[in-house]
């Protein structure tokens, strides 16, 4: 179901595994002021450039932008069918494999935090929680997973959690 009138906007984000002992996903909190998705937990990613030669460019591109991810640490390793949300994003998500070592600098016009959550927390169903709700005599539903990153939870939630569970689901097939 589409919550807006806008054009499709097509976009790519990397989800980017760091190669620790025990793997993460490396994930951004978006800055508060931002027009589309403010505050939320989000993969590195945007809309897709002119000049982009395909999904995994615009990701690598964007991820280098937003964090300063450098892409000679990361192997893509394939993309996931898109993810299309309510908001009429067209989101190609990138799986890329990262060498630990790496030196962010954070964009903060885009970016106010990064941290990384353990792949195996985020690919175990049990911390797959689904929501309801009935708005406007229409029924939403969506998934979020709760990370308890130290004292600070993390709430992944929207686009990002159905990216991840997409991702579980393409890993347990």
């Amino acid at each position: 179901m589409r919550f807006t009138d806008r054009a499709p906007v097509h976009a790519a984000v990397l989800v980017p595994i760091v190669m620790r002992a025990q793997p993460t996903v490396l994930l951004t909190q978006r800055t508060a002021h931002l027009v589309n998705h403010s505050g939320q937990v989000a993969f590195p990613g945007g809309k897709v450039d002119a000049g982009d030669a395909d999904a995994s460019a615009t990701a690598l591109r964007e991820a280098q932008e937003e964090v300063g991810l450098d892409p000679t640490l990361v192997q893509v390793v394939g993309v996931l069918p898109s993810y299309v949300t309510g908001s009429a994003f067209i989101i190609s998500p990138v799986i890329a494999l990262v060498t630990p070592g790496f030196k962010l600098s954070l964009n903060a016009g885009e970016v106010a935090d990064v941290f990384e959550v353990p792949l195996e927390f985020l690919m175990n169903p049990a911390n797959h929680r689904r929501h309801s709700l009935e708005w406007q005599g229409v029924r939403r539903e969506w998934l979020s997973m709760p990370y308890l990153d130290g004292e600070t939870e993390r709430f992944i939630w929207g686009a990002t959690a159905g990216m991840l569970r997409n991702f579980y689901r393409f890993l347990a097939a």
